[in-house]
């Protein structure tokens, strides 16, 4: 059982992006950073985490630079506005990783667990046992416990998933109610 108010600066936050940090398109991709939205609240949770975990991580699935229909550049500039409004606001994300590919073989697509592997590579300080995953679909749940994490499910997207499901240790209805209770 996860128990937040063990949470001090020798854990881990990954976060999914779509539908945990900004709002998912109804149809298709977030092709540049116009069509970029956080959900209300987002930024001050994001400044609460930091004060909180050693490290906030984005792990995201982008199929839409797979299917050519953003260039990674696109990806780039969505992801550095995103981390400088995060800034901007007293928050702060300390790494970015996304898998591009079609495949939901590849070991880098959630929820195969490679960008937890290579953030851990990257970052050889991170537990995976201190670490959470918040996302908003079962396939964010499943990468979570494939890479070891605690696993907090967000019913932004899908708030009629039942409870309680073996792969979601906490669930909340938005960032901002996951960062009250950490407070």
């Amino acid at each position: 059982m996860l128990d937040l108010s063990l949470i001090d600066k020798s854990w881990t936050l990954f976060l999914d992006r779509d539908g945990v940090i900004n709002e998912e398109k109804s149809e298709g991709y977030i092709l540049h950073y116009g069509e970029f939205l956080f959900y209300p609240g987002v930024k001050e949770a994001v400044r609460v985490f930091a004060k909180k975990f050693g490290l906030i991580l984005i792990v995201t699935n982008q199929r839409g630079v797979g299917k050519g229909l953003m260039a990674e550049s696109d990806l780039r500039d969505i992801h550095e506005n995103m981390v400088m409004e995060l800034v901007r606001s007293g928050g702060r994300v300390d790494d970015i990783y996304y898998c591009s590919s079609l495949s939901d073989e590849h070991p880098m697509r959630k929820p195969n667990p490679g960008m937890a592997l290579q953030a851990k590579k990257d970052h050889p300080g991170i537990d995976l046992k201190r670490s959470i995953m918040v996302g908003n679909t079962p396939g964010d749940m499943e990468f979570g416990k494939n890479a070891g994490m605690h696993t907090i499910f967000l019913r932004t997207t899908r708030p009629d998933l039942p409870l309680p499901h073996p792969l979601i240790d906490l669930s909340f209805n938005s960032l901002s109610d996951l960062a009250k209770v950490l407070q």
